[in-house]
């Protein structure tokens, strides 16, 4: 005989019945046929969230089925249990009392005595977190799959021996291989013979835990032997447990950037070569052209000590004309190289102020005998990162343009003005001159020997030199120009910052 210990009480029955009931969130129901009386427990009332006082009926409960496959269904499914004593386990949503949407579990059973269903017995079981989390689980996965398969990026997934597990549409195209052919290779299979070894350690670190993901550029095969460069980043996939499972790379094929920037090195190396043969070829013509000249500036000089008569001949004149000019030009293609060819130029701090003051003095014979205005608004604590040579070229030149293509009948007025803008001193100097047409000259305002005024001190070369100084400082310069309403220049140019 079974001790008593060992047996359930009715009342410790029913309270494991409640529990299991509760936490497994299940009701049962039972619909008596003969009697049309329906019977739910009281978690069936729960999951509908109606009281207990609520008398149910099977219209009723079939109503709370979402309309549509959830309603169809069920009816369908409890007509068949009724007549063809089928029974039926669906999961679908419910609509409940509150008029929150719910999926559930609902098992029904028929009950036959001689034949006839008197009763369908069933369980009703709320499955809503459970099926909202694998719907969620299915959608993610399917979004991964899409974005797998249709990403730019060529993607493959390999064991851990590297083996294809899979490979999608865009590394496929990039290698010339179908997926079934890959699943057959390893990725050592189509790497560059070069390159089998590299990446070998950072994979090793990668099982080891040591990293988590690994970045190289290395060389591939496609199908038709074409070698492929490519960016590859490559992480390993755990399991639960942090053991290793497969690894997850993609490929971006870098090949034509290769291409490309192999060209732009050669470019850049033959440019280099050609610089320096134009440089060397500039020394030589510069010193040979000197020396010509002063060949002829001295058999002149010796013509005119020894034959002096010859200076009163026609020609002479116009030959002194001619070697000046050669002289002149000579002078400034000396200029013009020696900014060029300058390297690590070391610039230092220069008050701005007083230097366009000690520029203003050093022409204050042309300001007066014009009659010039000159306004200078700058404040006295801009500093400059420049060259002062450079930096006092530059202004005078300006000043002294600003005065020679003044309108004829007007005196020169000119406005110097400096502010400070993100770093950089933009000093600008404006005149109320002749003006320059700049739809006609613009492109070649700042060329080498081109003029744009018939004044008889026009050399076209200020403006050139002025521009290379100003860019061998790291500064900038524009114009804006009116025909008969005047100029301004707006340099920019290196802020020096006290510490």
């Amino acid at each position: 005989m079974q001790s008593s210990k060992n047996v359930l009480s009715m009342n410790e029955k029913e309270f494991y019945l409640d529990f299991i009931q509760s936490t497994a969130k299940i009701g049962f129901w039972e619909v008596f046929l003969d009697s049309n009386t329906v019977i739910w427990s009281p978690e069936t009332y729960k999951i509908h969230e109606l009281p207990l006082s609520y008398k149910p009926s099977v219209k009723e409960g079939i109503n709370f089925y979402k309309e549509g496959y959830s309603r169809d269904t069920i009816s369908k499914a409890f007509k068949n249990c009724v007549e063809k004593h089928e029974s039926y386990d669906v999961e679908l949503q419910i609509i409940t009392a509150s008029g929150k949407e719910k999926w559930v579990r609902a098992i029904g059973k028929a009950q036959v005595n001689n034949g006839i269903c008197f009763k369908v017995s069933g369980v009703f079981q709320d499955i809503d977190e459970k099926t909202k989390i694998t719907t969620e689980l299915a959608r993610r996965e399917q979004l991964l799959t899409k974005t797998f398969e249709l990403s730019a990026v060529g993607t493959v997934t390999l064991d851990l021996k590297g083996k294809f597990l899979d490979a999608n549409r865009s590394f496929c195209e990039t290698f010339g291989y179908t997926k079934n052919e890959l699943l057959a290779l390893s990725f050592l299979d189509i790497t560059h013979p070069n390159d089998k070894n590299k990446g070998k350690q950072a994979i090793m670190d990668m099982m080891n835990g040591k990293v988590n993901y690994f970045q190289t550029e290395k060389r591939y095969l496609g199908k038709n032997g074409r070698t492929i460069w490519a960016f590859i980043s490559s992480t390993l996939i755990r399991d639960n447990n942090g053991q290793p499972l497969h690894f997850v790379t993609q490929i971006n094929d870098i090949s034509q950037i290769k291409r490309s920037t192999k060209k732009i090195v050669n470019l850049l190396d033959t440019t280099e070569n050609q610089n320096k043969r134009l440089l060397n070829f500039a020394h030589i013509v510069s010193h040979n052209l000197r020396s010509h000249f002063s060949n002829l500036n001295m058999l002149l000089d010796l013509a005119k000590m020894e034959i002096p008569e010859s200076t009163e001949n026609e020609i002479y004149p116009l030959l002194k004309q001619a070697v000046d000019h050669l002289g002149e030009t000579v002078d400034n293609l000396n200029e013009v190289a020696s900014i060029n060819t300058k390297k690590d130029i070391k610039l230092e701090p220069i008050s701005l102020l007083p230097t366009i003051n000690n520029i203003a003095n050093s022409i204050a014979a042309q300001i007066i005998a014009t009659n010039a205005k000159l306004s200078i608004n700058v404040d006295d604590n801009i500093t400059v990162m420049a060259i002062p040579a450079y930096l006092d070229s530059i202004i005078l030149n300006f000043l002294t343009n600003a005065i020679k293509y003044k309108k004829p009948n007007d005196n020169p007025v000119i406005d110097i003005n400096a502010e400070i803008k993100n770093n950089f001193v933009i000093l600008k100097i404006r005149d109320y001159g002749m003006g320059i047409d700049l739809q006609k000259y613009g492109e070649k305002l700042f060329g080498m020997y081109k003029t744009f005024h018939k004044h008889k001190d026009s050399r076209g070369i200020g403006l050139f030199i002025t521009k290379n100084q100003i860019e061998a400082i790291g500064g900038q310069v524009q114009v804006e120009s009116e025909v008969n309403l005047g100029t301004t220049f707006i340099v920019k140019l290196k802020n020096y910052e006290k510490n």
